[in-house]
């Protein structure tokens, strides 16, 4: 069974989370991004979302999650609680 740990920053805009994309992209640290702007209770380590397997997540996210280049800052991506940008810390296929 596949697994992946990501962290993610979630925001209730396509702006704002654009706009803290290109924050990263320029050098910013995502942890640090992610404590002072992501709406998620997962904000308080810096995004983390720890280990998990397809199925776990919405499918939007596990859509990302389980195809995209580890280390590479994924989003904006829509779900029902918003605007994410997602990075894929380690993945197991």
């Amino acid at each position: 069974m596949p697994r992946a740990t990501a962290r993610h920053i979630l925001v209730a805009s396509e702006a704002k989370c654009n706009e803290l994309k290109t924050a990263i992209e320029g050098g910013a640290d995502f942890a640090q991004i992610a404590k002072e702007n992501s709406t998620c209770p997962s904000s308080r380590q810096g995004g983390d979302l720890g280990s998990f397997g397809p199925g776990q997540m919405v499918r939007e996210f596990d859509q990302v999650v389980f195809s995209a280049p580890v280390g590479v800052v994924q989003g904006p991506v829509k779900t029902q609680f918003g605007y994410h940008l997602l990075e894929v810390t380690s993945r197991q296929d």
